[in-house]
């Protein structure tokens, strides 16, 4: 690869382009107009996807495009603002698919000067992707392949002797084409919706590693710190709202939803659940070692890891744990008010690399389907799928991502 001309600035005005099916990569560089026009990850994607991907090209084609792309001030030092897009037609919908992802991914491959990589054909064999600077590498994944994404980032890491190196990848759900699989960020951020993790697998790439060395710089940086130190200060005061997502995420909304009388529960049928209102950031507080986390450069401090030691049940902090949309889907909308259940599924979910929320519907409607007697005896087998039962969620959620049973 080219070295760099200057140290990169919030847009670095190039791309990483790479094709799989012929193994190369190269820089594509783009001018100011472009980023006039096409502000943004989102825009970024978008214009990619109506210039190079044909209308009729299925989703898991080697033709289809993923593009995970950066807006101007990722890796800024502006709280809340350390964000990507990840995004290419949808394996779920046929249409424009696009997700996001916080944590420090994004972050780290503005630092290594990229605003956006772009990845077209199908490796022959698994592969991932070593981005670190301007050397880009692809590397062999067979030795990758199946394995769920927590021993999947330690071996990466470990072979490439960067312990602080991040990882986007693909689990097993990603790799078997589940139309909802997603693609986890350092195991706990998730680019969840439209079944990205698909047309990752289908390409045949596991993952992409990214170690950057270079400052991201601003014109102006007081108003930056300015924002920065704003942010810190609200989330001190009791009552806020930057301070109640510091303390609790967002899994605190579950109580409230309940009282209102639209909790998600049991496959959307039902505003309330009894035992719904214990399904929240408070329960999982009380019984569970629980500690708050952050993206890169936010003081808020919104995000979960739920650690749970116990004879029966094993939860690692290294996979986050479960906010609003997890204690939703894969909780009370399968009638499911096991807390300690619930982190468990989302701990399977990001080790198996699959959007909670489209998994939790899907067991949803299933439950429901069975209730009704749609589903039956010659579609279940021996198996049971009741509202409530988490030993059934807890099952289905590993078949779904292997392909396994019903």
């Amino acid at each position: 690869m080219p070295a760099s001309t200057s140290t990169p600035g919030s847009v670095a005005y190039r791309f990483l382009r790479v094709d799989l099916s012929r193994g190369c990569v190269w820089v594509e560089r783009q001018g100011r107009e472009f980023y006039r026009q096409h502000m943004g990850g989102r825009n970024v994607i978008l214009n990619t996807l109506l210039t190079e991907v044909p209308p009729e090209t299925d989703a898991l084609d080697p033709e289809n495009r993923l593009v995970f792309a950066l807006g101007p001030i990722t890796g800024v030092s502006v709280p809340g603002a350390s964000r990507h897009s990840v995004g290419a037609k949808s394996p779920l919908t046929g249409l424009f698919g696009e997700s996001e992802a916080g944590g420090y991914w994004g972050a780290e491959l503005k630092r290594a000067g990229w605003d956006a990589v772009i990845i077209q054909g199908r490796a022959a064999r698994p592969t991932y992707l070593w981005i670190h600077d301007d050397s880009v590498e692809l590397r062999d994944a067979s030795h990758l392949w199946g394995e769920l994404t927590g021993p999947v980032q330690e071996m990466i890491r470990t072979e490439l002797g960067e312990p602080r190196a991040r990882v986007a990848q693909i689990g097993p759900a990603g790799e078997n084409c589940v139309r909802f699989a997603c693609i986890v960020h350092d195991l706990n951020d998730v680019a969840g919706r439209t079944g990205l993790g698909a047309v990752m697998g289908a390409k045949n790439l596991k993952a992409i590693a990214v170690r950057g060395g270079h400052p991201v710089m601003v014109v102006d940086s007081e108003p930056v710190a300015e924002v920065a130190r704003w942010v810190a200060e609200e989330t001190l005061v009791p009552g806020g709202e930057h301070h109640r997502l510091h303390v609790w995420g967002t899994g605190a909304m579950v109580k409230s939803k309940q009282l209102e009388g639209h909790l998600i529960a049991n496959n959307f049928r039902d505003g309330q659940l009894a035992g719904g209102d214990e399904v929240d950031a408070l329960a999982i507080r009380e019984i569970t070692d629980h500690q708050m986390d952050r993206c890169y450069a936010c003081s808020v401090r919104c995000k979960k890891r739920v650690s749970v030691q116990q004879p029966d049940l094993a939860v690692c902090s290294e996979y986050g744990g479960p906010e609003y949309e997890t204690l939703a889907a894969i909780g009370s909308n399968t009638g499911v008010t096991d807390v300690m259940a619930i982190c468990k599924g989302h701990e399977m979910l990001n080790a198996l690399g699959m959007d909670s929320i489209s998994c939790g519907a899907t067991i949803a409607w299933a439950m429901e389907m069975a209730e009704l007697g749609i589903l039956g005896k010659s579609q279940l087998g021996s198996e049971d799928l009741r509202f409530g039962s988490s030993g059934d969620v807890l099952r289905v959620i590993e078949q779904i991502a292997r392909r396994e049973g019903i």
